[in-house]
């Protein structure tokens, strides 16, 4: 006896509000009795965590309790559909004891579901999971339950943290002597991204400030170049720089400041294996003369992966560098006071296709920053003075699928009559004006690096002069899925992303 999963019109990436259908396909060869044969599409998030190791010598360590030695497995069922494909309504009605023998062959048993769009892990959750025949105990604490969008299939941290979603289907014998028959089809799911907020002209920002180091005029006479006075010199000689007038220094120019801005648009939402929405400006803050050099670009995508099991907790960092460039010595404008660095540099980068979106379920949740490194040096005329500085722009984003909702759904949501709000309700705050006059004397002190971060609100407008409409925020919770959807509405078309849910370990934190 086997049984296996055939699915009808794969598709590479499942998404919420997809039909997946296939046949179940039963292979006898000899008579058998069969009670039932279910099937089920399930998805549920696991993890995993080892405590701390005992102190191998013993010597002065800390008795820790077992259980904080002990490994940790968390399951939740975030997606649990089941049918009966056999025996139909009206053959159990034909068989009091419920039990049917079939004949050798082959015996295909259609089925279908539909994608929703939270997760079901507080409406199904049983309170032990069998899992490859191992008997794992569900948390009891209904109140770490959270119900949210489906999250997408992930396989990571060498298998700390696994979401995957799969069709089950199961041959149930009625001799309890009898091992059931069971089989499993996994396949990629992806969900559908949030419904976004309407287009504006904010920004959210980033913003380091930087002082050079002062430096003398270049036609200053280089100390290194006058000799010191020797006594093997002649006398005529002596006399003679006895006499000379020295020469006196040139005024040292003055002092450069520059201020690095990182911008996305306002909310900071980026897309699945699409290039980032990014904007770099250096915008000198007073008069100096120097010129501004581009010596070093750095842009990276760092997921936040919080891992929970019980009472263990880890925080997984891992990064993925999009562009890195070194001894550029780009010469930035020196006419405008405020430059942009040319997008050429990362604007045909895509995300890699092994970059998840953002979620969040009862035990592992995944959220990202973009981390912007610029290294600038000042110079004057074709001189370039050595001072390198390097300053890093931390901005938190949120990473969609890029599958985007269908036309039907909202419309649905429209017909509800709430308000699509922003996706967190903080009002922008106008960021301080930089200053375009030259700081006061006290500025040419030692002190040469001023770091500024000014995105604690990640909703700011553009740091220009000019003012715009603002656009209301409604101070209430974003819709969800779930208050507009209806069972007409049909699945999305288009294309699918490219998604390859397996990565590699990455470093542990905490």
């Amino acid at each position: 006896m086997s049984i296996r999963i055939q699915l009808l019109d794969a598709r590479s990436v499942y998404t919420n509000l997809d039909f997946i259908r296939g046949k179940a396909i039963l292979s006898l060869t000899r008579p058998e009795d069969i009670t039932a044969i279910n099937v089920k599409l399930e998805g549920e998030s696991k993890s995993r965590l080892e405590g701390e190791p005992p102190d191998p010598f013993g010597f002065g360590g800390i008795r820790r309790r077992r259980e904080e030695i002990a490994t940790e497995t968390e399951v939740h069922k975030v997606l649990y559909r089941a049918v009966t494909v056999f025996p139909a309504t009206n053959l159990q009605s034909a068989k009091p004891d419920g039990v049917y023998t079939f004949q050798p062959g082959q015996h295909e048993f259609p089925f279908g579901f539909k994608f929703p769009f939270n997760n079901a892990c507080i409406n199904h959750l049983p309170a032990v999971v069998n899992i490859g025949g191992l008997q794992m105990q569900a948390p009891g604490n209904r109140d770490r339950h959270v119900q949210k969008t489906l999250p997408p299939t992930l396989h990571a941290f060498q298998d700390q943290a696994i979401i995957r979603y799969y069709i089950k289907a199961t041959v149930v014998r009625p001799a309890f002597y009898k091992e059931n028959y069971r089989t499993e089809y996994l396949f990629p799911f992806l969900p559908i991204e949030p419904p976004r907020p309407a287009p504006n002209r904010m920004e959210s920002y980033a913003r380091r400030q930087h002082q050079f180091a002062p430096v003398g005029h270049p036609s200053a006479p280089n100390k290194s170049s006058i000799k010191p006075p020797s006594i093997f010199r002649k006398g005529s000689q002596l006399a003679a720089g006895s006499n000379a007038s020295p020469t006196p220094s040139a005024a040292p120019l003055q002092v450069c400041s520059v201020c690095i801005d990182a911008r996305l648009p306002d909310p900071a939402i980026i897309t699945c294996n699409e290039p980032l929405p990014l904007r770099i400006i250096i915008t000198k803050v007073n008069d100096s003369p120097a010129s501004i050099y581009l010596q070093l670009l750095q842009i990276e995508l760092v997921a936040n992966t919080v891992v929970r099991a019980h009472h263990l907790a880890r925080e997984n960092l891992t990064s993925t560098v999009l562009t890195s460039k070194s001894n550029m010595r780009v010469r930035l404008s020196e006419i405008e006071k405020i430059m942009e660095i040319d997008k050429g540099w990362w604007k045909d980068i895509p995300l890699p296709n092994t970059v998840a979106p953002s979620f969040e379920t009862c035990n592992i949740s995944r959220s990202y920053f973009v981390l912007v490194k610029v290294g600038l040096t000042h110079g004057l005329g074709d001189q370039t003075f050595p001072e390198l500085t390097v300053h890093t722009l931390k901005m938190p984003v949120s990473v969609y699928s890029g599958i985007a909702p269908p036309p039907a759904l909202l419309q649905a949501m429209a017909a509800s009559h709430r308000p699509l709000v922003a996706p967190q309700a903080i009002p922008p705050t106008s960021p301080p004006k930089v200053s375009a006059y030259p700081p006061p004397a006290a500025a040419a002190a030692p002190e040469v690096a001023h770091p500024i971060i000014l995105n604690q609100h990640p909703l700011t407008p553009i740091a220009t002069g000019q003012t715009h409409p603002e656009e209301p925020y409604e101070d209430e919770a974003p819709p969800t899925y779930q208050e507009a959807i209806a069972d007409g509405i049909g699945p999305v078309e288009g294309a699918r992303r490219d998604y390859q849910h397996r990565e590699g370990a990455g470093p542990g934190v905490g």
